[in-house]
């Protein structure tokens, strides 16, 4: 009875001892696949996580982290393997450096700065740039004669402007659009969550809105977008950002995700990010459709 117990343990141990091995070979890790909170990134975190489960990856999923401060500290310490980034905010927020707005030179400064200072890795960008942009009705930029930014900074006393809180104090929000196009005062700034911004512009809330350019309901509803004409907001093209230490356990997270990149246009995100925020669908339903339709998924 003694020998079998004894059996019994050894086999115990020796089965432990396989599992340990494969979970330190990566096997038992799941890739914590995150996101910042609103509709483009919700899709963009699906489609990653769709297309590494497709490659045979665990994935699991951590959508709706909040802005890029919460996203950026879940890389570092590890409560998140990877998400969608762009490199205007990584560039701007992340590394406080002076606006530039030549894409190549900011990707490549950020993917250097990154891996120096916090072990991180930038994949490929896409060809998509979701800048800022101030966006108004065609009626209200024919009312006010609006066609630029300098055009609404000359008359910003009388506009009510919608947009995310951390627009009052981003470096690529009012603050740095004061520097480039001179000092202003609003009537007024609301800060509200992104899902309200378009809604409150159809019903008069706001004249202006802060939106992105990738949003689909620019498209959708035929809305004006005012020209940068002093070429202040940077380059902001999304590209995964993702532990190096993620990396090296599993290295074909990289060829996965690069083959998706070129994919991602401005024209493509309008109309995925309108089937969310316009029809109401889920970003899963929305990503994997997409993901089917390019040939990622069965």
């Amino acid at each position: 009875m003694h020998r079998m117990r004894r059996n019994v343990t050894l086999i115990g141990l020796a089965v432990l001892t396989m599992l340990f091995a494969i979970a330190c070979q990566g096997g038992g890790s799941a890739i914590k696949v995150g996101s910042k909170d609103f509709t483009e990134q919700f899709i963009l975190g699906e489609m990653y996580a769709l297309v590494l489960e497709n490659q045979g990856f665990d994935v699991e999923r951590k959508l709706n982290l909040g802005g890029t401060p919460v996203a950026q500290a879940g890389l570092e310490t590890g409560q998140i393997d990877l998400y969608p980034e762009y490199t205007g905010t990584a560039f701007l927020t992340v590394l406080k450096r002076p606006n530039n707005s030549n894409p190549q030179y900011v990707y490549q400064t950020v993917a250097d700065s990154y891996r120096e200072k916090y072990n991180l890795v930038w994949l490929e960008p896409a060809p998509m740039i979701n800048t800022f942009a101030f966006v108004m009705t065609q009626e209200g930029a024919k009312e006010y004669n609006m066609k630029t930014i300098s055009d609404m900074v000359a008359q910003a006393s009388q506009l009510t402007l919608v947009g995310p809180p951390a627009f009052e104090g981003r470096e690529d929000g009012l603050p740095g659009l004061k520097q480039v196009y001179g000092d202003f005062q609003l009537k007024k700034f609301i800060p509200t969550d992104p899902g309200l911004r378009y809604k409150a512009l159809s019903e008069g809330q706001a004249d202006v809105v802060v939106g992105f350019s990738t949003d689909g309901e620019i498209s959708a509803f035929n809305l004006v977008v005012l020209e940068d004409n002093q070429n202040f907001f940077p380059p902001y093209q999304v590209a995964p950002v993702v532990r190096q230490e993620t990396l090296d356990k599993h290295p074909g997270i990289r060829e996965a995700l690069n083959q998706l990149a070129p994919k991602l246009t401005n024209e493509t995100m309008r109309r995925l990010n309108y089937e969310v925020s316009g029809k109401k669908r889920e970003p899963a339903e929305v990503a994997r459709e997409f993901l089917i339709q390019e040939g990622f998924l069965d």
